[in-house]
């Protein structure tokens, strides 16, 4: 389990987090919400390792990040950013490259690490774009390919950072039942997303943030009925209840 403690970071001259208590659990799905510039993609890189934290603390199981090698970090969580560069090599070949962290120096593929990554291209239903040059897919499907490599890691732990981008309604919600599925077996699953209804209807807690603060984190129910997200969000939200379960929907 991922620990922050009073979590202070962003860039020279500017703080965007001020004072976090979080922690992403096992066998959840996390969704991160809040406005534009709040500081949500903040969060995952420093998190992560990628940004340099102001103060505060961020542990790994127990152990401060500052202790674990980059290495070891890498099998212990997965980052899939918002904004991503599109090499010139074929989409298994991208997924080959969640195996880096497991392999030794010079990089050898083992049969394993193919079988894993077959597995993560069907998982995302990508299966058939296998030998297809990364550059000449479209956005929904370079992003699944990246969730491919992103589940080639193989962690305890996977961030992703607005992964609905570029995809279409189904395939929306294709990653969002692929997220609750990864939860399911046991995984923390943290995705910072833009759409509220799809957060409401598959996350099992939601943290908002505004402003750099957590001003709440709770079960979807607990923030819809609290009209918090209302507040921060500039939205107005209505529910349902189905067969499925309940539906939220804007008003």
């Amino acid at each position: 389990m991922i620990q922050i403690e009073n979590l202070y970071a962003g860039y020279v001259g500017k703080t965007v987090l001020k004072g976090i208590h979080l922690e992403f659990r096992p066998g959840e799905l996390l969704a991160v919400l809040g406005p534009n510039g709040c500081g949500k993609s903040t969060l995952l890189r420093t998190v992560n390792g990628l940004l340099p934290k102001t103060s505060g603390e961020i542990r790994i199981d127990d152990i401060p990040i500052e202790d674990l090698r980059i290495k070891e970090i890498a099998r212990k969580m997965t980052y899939l950013p918002q904004v991503r560069a599109v090499p010139n090599i074929t989409a298994r070949k991208l997924v080959l490259h969640g195996r880096f962290p497991h392999l030794a120096y010079p990089r050898r593929y083992r049969s394993e690490d193919y079988e894993i990554v077959d597995q993560a291209l069907c998982m995302v239903g990508a299966e058939e774009l296998s030998d297809c040059p990364l550059n000449e897919l479209s956005g929904g499907q370079q992003q699944k390919i990246y969730l491919a490599m992103a589940l080639a890691q193989d962690t305890a732990t996977i961030f992703m950072d607005e992964p609905t981008t570029y995809l279409d309604v189904g395939c929306q919600l294709e990653v969002m039942e692929l997220g609750r599925r990864l939860a399911d077996e046991g995984k923390s699953v943290v995705m910072v997303l833009h759409e509220l209804c799809l957060a409401l209807r598959y996350a099992h807690r939601i943290a908002l943030i505004s402003k750099g603060e957590l001003c709440q984190i709770g079960t979807p129910q607990e923030l819809y009925h609290s009209h918090i997200l209302e507040q921060v969000m500039g939205v107005s939200l209505g529910c349902v209840e189905t067969e499925q379960g309940i539906r939220y929907y804007y008003k």
